[in-house]
């Protein structure tokens, strides 16, 4: 049985310095910085910006097969407003804009980007899942699971 966690996010870049310019102007800050990976320190995980080429050849598969995938890394913000200001500043960073933030059918508010080498992000408000106060999230209890 494995424990039911990510620890690490990689996400295969073209140009370790153009990518870390891009999260720069985000404001976050590289825990480690190597010539071949960047590494920034979240809540209890770690994202990694790796060489594509490198990446491909440590999962023994060719650069060609890599794409960027199925997946969107979200973030989630406790108001509508700061979902806006985050997406201004991803937009002022380089990030390609694919939806703009407006109110959804689930009952929150959200938008979609796409950092330089097209890996998604997601800018959400989510009234039904409340953030603590240093951002992070855990799903509130349903009432069958109340104790």
């Amino acid at each position: 049985m494995t424990p039911q966690r990510v620890t690490l996010i990689t996400l295969g870049v073209d140009d370790i310095a153009r990518s870390r310019a891009f999260y720069e102007a985000l404001g976050w800050q590289p825990a480690e910085a190597h010539e071949e990976v960047v590494f920034y320190q979240m809540h209890g995980a770690v994202l990694a910006l790796f060489g594509r080429s490198a990446l491909a050849q440590d999962q023994g598969r060719p650069a060609a097969l890599l794409g960027t995938g199925a997946i969107a890394l979200a973030q989630n913000f406790p108001t509508e407003a700061e979902v806006d200001v985050a997406w201004s500043a991803a937009l002022a960073a380089g990030a390609t804009p694919l939806k703009a933030p407006e109110k959804v059918f689930w009952g929150g508010y959200s938008g979609y980007y796409a950092d330089p080498d097209g890996h998604v992000w997601e800018l959400a408000m989510n009234p039904f899942w409340p953030l603590a106060q240093d951002g992070s999230l855990t799903l509130p209890l349903r009432p069958s699971e109340s104790p």
